[in-house]
């Protein structure tokens, strides 16, 4: 500790001491509000909306709306744990200090058991009164819904509403949780109905955006803003590839051996093949080489493939059930139903496990959760493990973190680690210590970091002939169960790292006497959080616990980032098998491997920001574009600018290109016919410089589609630039996305010619969307004076965005099927309850159009009409 900080304290100690008046504020008004009636508590809420309208600003009434919100729930809210010395669960004031950071948009960091779900309604009440929505994120369906229920009382006392979004619900129950004034959910779901409601063919069907994203209170941020954030949310459609090569590609994997024909690189998760590899894999495919044209695919479907075998496995990663390859998450061990990896790994793993493989996906829409959670005018967050990170909260999210103090001193011994040279001697030596304290009668919870771990375990003690539960991802079902009893005198629990994050574990009756519960960390975690995690199931709220951890050096952190320099250390202190070494510097050792851990996940993601920085500039731009032509905002304007600019650009590039000749303005003439189907002659315009034509002809556009405005009515000219405008923003948006999922693929080998990778792929990005807006123009600009009404046209989303499934990935995929309101829409497995869905037919909005055979298709091909939907119709 420096001098300084000796003399000042830390920057979170003045933070702390800077905000201590604000507490005693609210203190001194909480023998008023007990004077108060219920109704005159209620009419709190009335008053505080009123003093905001008159120009209060929330800051400003922010001690009685607190003092408010503590009243109501010592009088309402009732502790579900009925050995709790705070049954009315009146908010204490490091919980009032947790609110104030909370709704000054910082991290909260507060240990577990101390309240964050009753901290979430000071902040969450507060930024109600405006109107304008809080959201509420949590892990998973379960706590969403159990918090909402939890607080509904509370709220709706005081006269707000709270709502819950769920992966299953119906469009319109959802649509009322988002108008309540608190909405509970989970990241991906609100992530999800973003890109869903970019995706609505009608303003009344969209549940998120109406409101707009104010302010988001994150649980357990760090899982969220961290752990998934290289996970990008993805909605996809199935490609047209065929699914044979991944059958081909495992084939081959399996005769492939490690080290003669490729490489396998762990801590990067990837497979190469080497020379020798490839000149097994050609003679194996009956090929002369698999770099050429034709080829060229082959490397990615075999190294996927040595992936799928050497890199994921079954019961750790993944499960396979009812057919199914379900994801595990690696930090959670929860199962993500529904999700895929992308770039067709998930394939290679159906593959490997003999499993029916389902098509390969391409991407409709996505966004990364650091680019969803940006959006966000104001963003706040609480979890017990942040600090460790708190430099990438402030790098990525500008998000300060407090520590906030504990309301009771901790009680909880942590440890040494004990380290062993191998697998088998650490777990002789975790039974050994269970039997140890099971006879203690103490509660013991056990963390593993897989299914595969939890299960090896769980046979050994079963050996041992002592009963235990054991909670990973094929159980989650009696999680809260097994979680509530895991206090009890005697209980041993065995847990992947899902370990009922956001459930208390309660001590039983006599248990605090004898100790508390007591941790035991089968390994350490790449992420010093997951451990802390483990660690914070012990010793709430002042209760005694403790925990250890054991390590052994074929351990996979270990293994990868820290085995040389510990193997030396235990050389060195004389390790001979079965012992066992306790020493800080080994301890510093394994600290050393996980913070090189997290700075490379943190590239990782950082990577993943970099590339999607640039689409998140090029989403925002398309979908408020579609936006304001989805409420129907100024489409006149917009289609005079877009013919505007599509007839500046022609005339420039005759003019300012070409050096005009005069034939070169008479085929100016045929392309303005062509394209606007009006008959001009520039004959009688002498001085035909380029801004005269320009002039002349932006005229006479103009006055051809005024001239059809009062032919058919202004409401159906509005009508047929809507219709057109979405058809095509749509179409070349998917397009469009297809595109750079290719050219991000690809984009890392400009890295061997020495260009930045990243710079290259800013150029061609921004490029190709240049190139996207310039054929969005010219085919609305094309069809908008040619389209007519056949029949008053229902408007309906053109995308279909509910009945897609939901993938997350750099890897992780929710899939979806391919668009457009003219064509029919094949429903496949939805949502990430794999709910099934029957094929629907969408009803078309007909169109009808006169077309010459030599003009473009207006279906987007890009051919000629006689060559592509003309050539049908004639056949």
């Amino acid at each position: 500790m420096s001098l300084l900080t000796k003399i000042f304290g830390t920057s979170n100690d003045r933070y702390l001491k800077k905000i201590k008046p604000v507490v005693d504020h609210i203190n001194s008004l909480e023998p008023k509000m007990m004077l108060l009636t219920d109704a005159e508590l209620r009419k709190k809420t009335d008053e505080f909306k009123e003093r905001l309208l008159r120009g209060e600003t929330p800051d400003e009434i922010l001690p009685e709306a607190f003092a408010t919100v503590r009243e109501a729930s010592r009088r309402i809210l009732i502790a579900p744990n009925p050995d709790s010395p705070n049954r009315t669960m009146r908010h204490f004031d490091v919980q009032l200090i947790g609110g104030i950071v909370l709704h000054q948009g910082k991290i909260a960091e507060m240990a577990t058991g101390e309240g964050k779900t009753l901290v979430a309604t000071l902040p969450a009440y507060l930024n109600a009164l405006t109107g304008r929505g809080v959201h509420i994120v949590t892990v998973n369906d379960y706590l969403a819904k159990r918090d909402r229920d939890w607080m509904s009382p509370l709220y709706e006392f005081l006269g707000l509403k709270a709502g819950a979004i769920q992966g299953h619900q119906e469009h319109e129950e959802k649509k009322a949780a988002y108008a309540c004034d608190i909405t509970y959910g989970t990241n991906n779901e609100f992530g999800f109905d973003y890109l869903r409601d970019n995706m609505r063919g009608r303003v009344e069907d969209q549940v998120q955006i109406s409101r707009g994203l104010h302010y988001a209170i994150v649980d357990e941020v760090d899982s969220i803003l961290i752990d998934e954030a290289r996970t990008p949310l993805i909605i996809s459609g199935p490609t047209e590839e065929s699914t044979e090569k991944y059958y081909i590609a495992d084939r081959v994997a399996r005769r492939l051996k490690s080290g003669k024909h490729f490489e396998i690189k762990e801590k990067e998760r990837m497979a190469h093949l080497i020379d020798d590899g490839i000149e097994e894999v050609e003679k194996l495919l009956n090929v002369d080489s698999i770099y050429t044209d034709r080829n060229m695919e082959w490397p990615h479907y075999i190294e996927q493939a040595l992936r799928a075998h050497h890199l994921f496995k079954n019961d750790r990663d993944y499960i396979v059930k009812n057919g199914e390859v379900i994801i595990v998450d690696e930090f959670t061990g929860r199962l993500m139903e529904g999700r895929v990896w992308s770039d067709g790994l998930h394939q290679a793993i159906q593959a490997k496990e003999h499993q029916r493989i389902k098509e390969e996906n391409q991407t409709l829409a996505t966004i990364t959760l650091q680019n969803f959670y940006r959006l966000y005018k104001k963003l706040a967050g609480m979890t017990g493990t942040a600090q460790t990170e708190a430099a990438e909260f402030d790098k990525i999210y500008k998000l300060e973190v407090v520590a906030i103090p504990t309301n009771k001193p901790m009680r909880r011994t942590n440890y040494p680690d004990r380290v062993y040279r191998t697998e088998k001697e650490k777990f002789d030596a975790i039974i050994q210590e269970i039997v140890e304290v099971h006879k203690q009668g103490r509660p013991i919870l056990v963390g593993t970091v897989s299914i595969e771990r939890s299960e090896i375990l769980s046979e050994k003690l079963g050996r041992e002939g002592i009963e235990h539960e054991v909670l990973n991802a094929k159980h989650h079902e009696r999680e809260a169960q097994i979680v509530a009893k895991a206090g009890q005198g005697g209980n041993v629990t065995i847990a992947t790292n899902m370990a009922g994050r956001g459930t208390d574990i309660v001590l039983g009756e006599g248990v605090a006497a004898l100790g508390g519960l007591h941790i035991i960390g089968t390994e350490r975690h790449e992420a010093r959080r997951i451990d802390n995690q483990l660690r914070g199931r012990a010793a709430r709220q002042g209760d005694p616990g403790s925990s250890r951890f054991y390590v052994s050096l074929q351990d996979d952190l270990m293994r990868i980032f820290a085995s040389e320099r510990v193997s030396s250390l235990l050389k060195m202190f004389g390790m001979e098998e079965g012992m066992a070494i306790e020493h800080s510097m080994v301890t510093k050792s394994i600290e050393r491997a996980q913070r090189k851990v997290e700075v490379h996940n943190f590239e990782i993601r950082k990577h993943l920001l970099d590339y999607d920085e640039v689409m998140d500039e090029q989403r925002k731009t398309i979908y408020g574009i579609r936006q304001n032509v989805l409420e129907g905002k100024n489409l006149r304007d917009y289609i005079f600018r877009m013919i505007e600019d599509s007839i500046q650009e022609t005339v420039r590039f005759a003019f300012d290109v070409r050096k005009s000749t005069e034939e070169d303005q008479l085929d100016l003439a045929a392309w303005f016919k062509q394209k606007f189907g009006i008959e001009v002659s520039l004959d009688g315009n002498e001085d035909r410089t380029r801004e005269n034509v320009e002039e002349f002809f932006i005229k006479k556009a103009i006055e051809a589609y005024e001239e059809k405005e009062n032919t058919i009515g202004k409401d159906q000219m509005e009508m047929i630039a809507q219709i057109l405008l979405l058809e095509k923003i749509d179409m070349k948006w998917k397009d469009h996305l297809y595109a750079m999922d290719h050219l991000r693929s690809g984009i890392g080998l400009r890295g061997y010619a020495q260009i930045d990778p990243r710079i290259e792929y800013k150029k061609e990005a921004l490029s190709m969307f240049e190139s996207m807006n310039v054929s969005i123009r010219d085919e609305v600009t094309d069809l908008v004076f040619k389209l007519q009404l056949g029949r008053e046209p229902e408007k309906k989303d053109i995308w279909h965005p509910d009945h897609f499934v939901h993938q997350e990935a750099p890897g992780l995929s929710a899939t979806q099927q391919s668009p457009s309101a003219v064509a029919t829409n094949q429903v496949a497995n939805t949502h990430t309850n794999k709910e099934e869905r029957v094929e629907q037919k969408v009803e078309p909005i007909r169109v009808s159009v006169k077309i010459g055979r030599n003009q473009p298709c207006p279906c987007g091909s890009g051919k000629k009409f006689k060559q592509c939907c003309g050539r049908a119709m004639q056949s």
